[in-house]
Order: C-alpha cells, then structure tokens, then sequence
C-alpha cells in the first residue's frame, strides 16, 4: 500500500512537469474572494499552493478581497450596510473599517503566512506602496443624475513596472484592494476587476479567480451544467440569457477584460477543493471553468 501511494504521489509530480515547465517565469494573477477568507484552514491550503508555485518557478500575483470580515467589523461598530443600486454605500467610516480590515488585518496575515514558509512577500495597498490608481465612480439614476457611492472606485491604472520587478526579484505581490486616485484619496475598488485589471497591465499567462463557486453554470441551479469551457463571445450569450448574473457577473467581466487585453487564459474555481489552485494549473483535467478568446 505504501509503495502504491508512492507510486501515485511520484506519477502526479510527472503529470506536472511539463506544466511547471510551460509555466517557468510565467506571472500569474491569483484572486482569492468568498467565503474562503473567511475559512483559514481553506485560505492557507491556498497560501501553500501559491508558495509552491513560487518555488517551482512561477511569478504569482496575490489580489484579495475582504470576505465577511469587513461586514463583521461594521456590526460591531453599530453600522449597517447602505446598498444603492446593489452597490455599498461607502462613507467615511466605512472605508475606515474596510482599510483596516484588508490592509491591517487580512492582508497582513496573508504576508506573514508566505514568510514563515521561506518566502519574500510584500504588502502592496493604500498604506504601502500603492499599485492600484482609481477614479471615484457613479452610478446613473432612472432620472439621469449622478448617483454618489461615496469612497468607490475603479482602477484606471496599475504600476505594473514595480509589479514586475518584485515578481522578477522573486517577491511574492500580496494586494489589498484600497487604491489611491490622482490626488491621494482613498477609494475602495472591487477585488475582482482590480485583479482583472492587474493581469491585463502585466500581460500575465493567467488570471485565476478563486472563490465559493464551482465555476459557470448555463443553470445556476444545476451543479451538473457546469462548463468547464467557454470563449469570450459565449460568455456574452450567456450573460444575455441571464445564466450569468450578480456576484458572478464581476468575476466574469474580469475575465473578459484580461483575456481582451492579451491574458492567455482565464479560470474561475472552487477554493473550497483542496488544493484547487494546483489541480488548474499543473493537472490535464483542471477544474472550474477556463475562459479563451
């Protein structure tokens, strides 16, 4: 039984070979959202699988969101979300509370962690050195005027040249989506299309969105209509039909937005499966959803 699990153990690391070589000092840009910030044992399975990439050669690229914590940290201060349009609301406070959750707190776990196991990783948000340049948003009311989010914004540009360098000096990026615009003022920025946004400055191989999801359905309802491939004109079809919508539509966009900027391929997958990051990447089968042009 023991030389059979060695035997596997040694035909799995095979299997990735040529993967680890077609991947060799290829950047890939990992975004980690969902409940698996909120489920440590999860979210450090996935800090180990991104260690291991970085071992074997590859440049990873950590973007991550806040999960239910920022919600948490609301509740405690006696604040209640504030939703326009199915956005948050964002005032003064609660951009406060969302920096020193994603900048303070999970992001700097997020660093620790990767250190203690023999890796460079640096903190990059509105509080370090800022990657991310937004512009303050609006939405548009059903009477035409301009709708006030507050502290919203959207990435309008990425120092992918200080990216680069930190990947090239074997660093590992760690980026908590608070941003800064022209004028220095902090915006909150979806995690999302700011990871979009990242690998399309930085031309990287991969975009990889990682959540709670198993990836795009043609039924949301139906875990058996998962696709596992898709390009980017029949994502517009589905979106149409409505198969894709609400949380999934950002996570989509991304994709979209990556892939038309020259990202060679785009996944959506389920953090919650062990090791789910290795299985896409270095395994025939993969898992989730691919998205090419």
């Amino acid at each position: 039984m023991q030389m059979d699990t060695a035997i596997n153990k040694a035909s799995a690391l095979v299997e990735a070979l040529p993967y680890i070589q077609r991947f060799h000092n290829k950047v890939v840009v990992v975004k980690v959202g969902g409940s698996i910030m909120d489920d440590e044992h999860a979210l450090t399975d996935l800090l180990n699988d991104i260690v291991f990439m970085n071992y074997v050669g590859m440049q990873p690229v950590l973007v991550h969101g806040g999960g239910k914590a920022i919600n948490d940290a609301m509740q405690k201060a006696g604040l209640q979300p504030q939703m326009v349009q199915g956005r948050r609301y964002t005032d003064e406070r609660t951009l406060a509370i969302a920096e020193n959750v994603l900048c303070n707190q999970i992001n700097r776990f997020i660093v620790n962690f990767i250190q203690t196991q023999g890796c460079e990783a640096m903190g990059l948000h509105a509080l370090t050195s800022n990657v991310l340049i937004a512009e303050k948003i609006y939405l548009s009311g059903a009477d035409g005027r301009r709708i006030d989010l507050g502290f919203v914004g959207e990435v309008k540009n990425v120092n992918a040249r200080l990216l680069h360098l930190l990947v090239q000096a074997d660093s590992i990026p760690c980026i908590a989506t608070i941003a800064r615009d022209a004028m220095g003022q902090r915006l909150n920025v979806n995690a999302d299309t700011a990871a979009g946004a990242i690998a399309s400055a930085m031309k990287a191989e991969k975009l990889v969105v990682v959540s709670d999801t198993h990836g795009i359905r043609t039924d949301p309802e139906n875990p058996a209509s998962l696709v596992k491939h898709l390009t980017v004109d029949q994502i517009g079809e589905l979106v149409k039909t409505g198969a894709i919508s609400s949380g999934m539509l950002p996570k989509v966009e991304a994709c979209v937005q990556a892939i038309q900027a020259g990202v060679n391929k785009t996944h959506i997958i389920d953090g919650r499966i062990p090791h789910a990051l290795l299985l896409e990447i270095y395994t025939e089968a993969g898992i989730g959803t691919e998205i090419v042009l």
